[in-house]
């Protein structure tokens, strides 16, 4: 069971997953995400030490502890607890006071970006205790591993975890970081991509779960982006491909990364609300449930490239070439196209841009439009289903598209378009394609 920083965000939410946790007697792993807000705070005090502005990191440190003061005061009621919880925050707040003294780096970085996760599990637990509800706290850095690529090691953590769990056979309530790791180097870490729900998928990989449970604070994967278009409705199944390619093209519930675990050792997955805990939400298994489409997603801050070469008809090893240039900058590829003279991919990181365009040159003429996006509609065999993609083009008829992608996956197809079309583009497929 993982929940989100806005899920332990207040004292009463935190009281509420307590409450969800110990509904029935079912033997648990709780995995927890920082406050809300607290994971931004630390990266602002980190910045500020990077900048060699203590007075601003020591000013930023003072606020959030005091947060986490009142917190403490309305989340406990017994005095005994409350001193607990207090002598933990000074542990952790004289840690970040001490680094005021301390030149900045990458590692000590992580470390201060650690300390929301340890802040979250600690207090939760003395709630637990205050409650006398029988638990154990796991801390992630002694299981959760990455190596010199930053990929988990999911071998490892299989048996670092059943080690840990066999020593606790009488308790039915585990409770973990989410996010935080150790490297290679064994230093403190972190999953980076997908953060908590990637650590949730990972342990219930780890564990053979019968479910993995990701409550945040809407009711599962929408048909749309509700943020953008008024009248969405939660996806009630999913297989996890389509869960997956709705991830990676910006459905911002999970992250597609956290998806692979539970996919490769086929533990299901359930989108679910803290604040409707009853509500259905979405459930991601092997079976897709239906046929036909059952979302939209947008993914920003696209960069579209061109290669155009009139010898690339004849050139063998043309399209070899072009993506070991990618490979090489480890820049993935979101879509492609091609014809007789011309390849056009996007991607969505642009750090090596650079030294990608210059690279690129060699082949041909390159041109590049950024700030785009792509717009994925997401179904179960939708490339086979009838009326799909004239119902999709129907709809979109005004929106100039730069590139399409169809036929690479049954489950998707996807369009390129600038992103000042977003909106618009999906409140339109949302009317064509849904009727809403």
């Amino acid at each position: 069971m993982k929940f989100g920083g806005t899920s332990v965000g207040k004292p009463q939410r935190m009281q509420q997953v307590a409450t969800l946790v110990t509904k029935d007697d079912e033997r648990k792993i709780v995995v927890l995400s920082a406050l809300s807000g607290t994971t931004n705070a630390l990266v602002e005090i980190s910045e500020s030490l990077a900048n060699r502005d203590r007075s601003a990191a020591k000013e930023q440190i003072e606020a959030l502890q005091q947060h986490y003061r009142n917190f403490v005061l309305e989340l406990l009621q017994e005095a005994e607890t409350r001193e607990k919880a207090n002598v933990i925050l000074n542990e952790h707040f004289e840690f970040l006071t001490i680094i005021l003294k301390i030149s900045f780096s990458q590692a000590l970085n992580k470390d201060i970006l650690a300390q929301g996760e340890l802040l979250s599990t600690k207090l939760f637990c003395i709630y637990l205790e205050e409650k006398k509800i029988g638990h154990v706290l796991l801390p992630a850095l002694d299981f959760m591993t990455i190596d010199s690529y930053d990929e988990p090691q999911v071998g490892t953590i299989k048996v670092k975890l059943a080690q840990l769990l066999n020593k606790h056979k009488d308790k039915n309530i585990f409770v973990t970081q989410g996010y935080i790791s150790r490297n290679a180097k064994g230093e403190v870490d972190n999953l980076k991509r997908g953060g908590s729900d990637y650590s949730a998928s990972l342990i219930a990989a780890a564990i053979n779960a019968s479910v993995c449970e990701i409550w945040t604070d809407i009711d599962g994967m929408h048909n749309n982006d509700p943020r953008v278009v008024e009248k969405t409705k939660a996806i009630e199944q999913l297989s996890f491909d389509e869960a997956a390619e709705l991830a990676y093209f910006g459905a911002k519930i999970l992250h597609p990364a956290s998806i692979w675990p539970a996919q490769f050792f086929n533990v299901p997955v359930r989108l679910l609300n803290t604040l409707e805990p009853d509500a259905k939400g979405t459930l991601i298994t092997e079976v897709a449930g239906s046929v036909g489409v059952k979302a939209v997603a947008a993914k920003d801050n696209i960069t579209a490239i061109r290669i155009k070469s009139s010898r690339m008809l004849l050139a063998y090893g043309f399209l070899r070439k072009v993506f070991e240039v990618f490979e090489k900058h480890r820049t993935s590829i979101d879509m492609i196209t091609t014809s007789e003279v011309a390849v056009s991919v996007t991607i969505d990181d642009d750090v090596h841009l650079p030294e990608i365009l210059k690279e690129l040159e060699a082949f041909g003429s390159v041109e590049m439009d950024t700030n785009q996006t792509i717009v994925s509609i997401v179904g179960n065999e939708i490339a086979e289903t009838k009326d799909v993609m004239k119902k999709i083009f129907d709809a979109i008829e005004p929106i100039p598209v730069r590139m399409v992608s169809y036929g690479g996956s049954k489950h998707n197809v996807s369009l390129l378009i600038a992103r000042n079309y977003k909106e618009q583009t999906l409140k339109l497929l949302n009317n064509g394609l849904f009727g809403l």
